[in-house]
């Protein structure tokens, strides 16, 4: 169990951190720079077209996070899972309607000068500048309404815009650059001001790989370069959330799932059989007592129809449960055509967890939210 302590720092800031009791002193643990106390976010539906339809949407329930400094923690989850909206309240564009929040110390509810003067977010897909002006003049722009001196906001602009390979384009306007340079640029404007906390929301969205993996290397390298700094990454890109984070939270219909390493939510599996199978094509949807879910000893099960074959993903309890689903698959008419057992992944993971693959949908029954 925790509580949360208040100190002031020397610029009369005050300042919140949890302190640790596993010690039994009380210690304040100054090494989290993020921390969510069970953390809620509710929308109202304006205006529900009948009685019995919902007035409320929960987006968020009870979110508990500690997020130490020099990490890159990820936020893993479809679309509709909540990511967006935490993400938003960390950054103080949103107001939780329950529990609290800490940034470095700072409360989101009531310190939110303070907290933004310390923190940077981008979004993929984001198209932030003025098409009329040069990259160049777009940065030095944006370094200005950061508060950055002249002189240090033109030295770093034209460092950042070497590393991220733009330099012998500063001088053109942003309205002609590709999709992919554009968002180098506007990764170089949300690191311009050497925040201590980076939010990237769905960095990569949208990019080629070259670019989404140029994007990905900036990251990490300026994490190199700064270990003291901290960033928080939203994403539903199972490849992405693996290579950058050194822990990451599954998602889904605004609840934290689990939370651990990608090496170690991985290994919760491993006892498991997985398979991929391709199967003569099923036809029409069973009875539920029909289904290869009803098969003893199968945990999860994907089902993709293509043209001419099925796909199966299979979790099992243990190898010997697949002689079974191949007398199942026989019975309903279907043989089998490919077979592949696999290490799991953490698709495997999110499936185990939620019972359904990562690129499922789910804002529509979370109300809209896009995260």
């Amino acid at each position: 169990m925790s509580v949360t302590q208040q100190f002031r720092i020397e610029d009369g800031t005050d300042r919140y951190t949890a302190s640790s009791s596993s010690n039994g002193r009380g210690e304040l643990d100054v090494d989290l720079a993020i921390q969510t106390f069970d953390l809620g976010r509710i929308y109202k539906i304006r205006g529900p077209k009948r009685k019995e339809d919902p007035k409320t949407i929960v987006a968020l329930e009870g979110v508990n996070l500690e997020i130490r400094r020099g990490e890159l923690f990820g936020l893993l989850g479809p679309n509709g899972a909540g990511k967006t909206t935490l993400i938003k309240i960390l950054s103080t564009l949103l107001l939780p309607t329950s529990g609290r929040a800490l940034v470095n110390g700072l409360d989101v509810a009531t310190q939110v000068k303070e907290i933004r003067r310390e923190i940077s977010m981008i979004s993929g897909g984001e198209t932030s500048g003025y098409g009329l002006l040069t990259v160049e003049e777009n940065l030095w722009m944006f370094a200005r309404f950061y508060g950055l001196e002249s002189r240090v906001a033109r030295q770093r602009i034209e460092e950042m815009l070497k590393i991220v390979g733009l330099w012998d384009r500063r001088r053109m306007k942003i309205s002609d650059l590709s999709t992919g340079r554009r968002q180098k640029m506007n990764f170089i404007r949300g690191f311009i001001s050497d925040p201590t906390i980076v939010f990237l929301d769905e960095p990569t969205l949208g990019l080629d790989v070259q670019a989404a993996r140029d994007v990905r290397a900036f990251v990490q390298q300026w994490l190199i370069d700064h270990p003291d700094r901290t960033v928080l990454l939203t994403t539903h890109y199972m490849a992405e959330a693996d290579e950058m984070c050194d822990r990451l939270a599954i998602i889904d219909q605004g609840r934290l799932l689990a939370l651990d390493t990608p090496e170690n939510l991985k290994r919760r599996l491993q006892r498991e059989a997985i398979f991929n199978l391709q199967v003569q094509p099923l036809g029409k949807r069973p009875s539920r007592d029909e289904m290869i879910e009803a098969v003893p000893g199968v945990r999860q099960v994907t089902v993709t129809e293509r043209d001419d074959h099925t796909d199966l993903q299979l979790i099992l309890e243990a190898e010997e449960v697949l002689s079974n689903v191949l007398m199942h698959l026989q019975k309903r008419g279907s043989s089998l055509l490919s077979l592949e057992k696999r290490e799991p992944t953490l698709e495997d993971v999110f499936i185990d967890l939620v019972g359904r693959r990562l690129d499922e949908d789910t804002s529509q029954r979370n109300g809209g939210d896009n995260g």
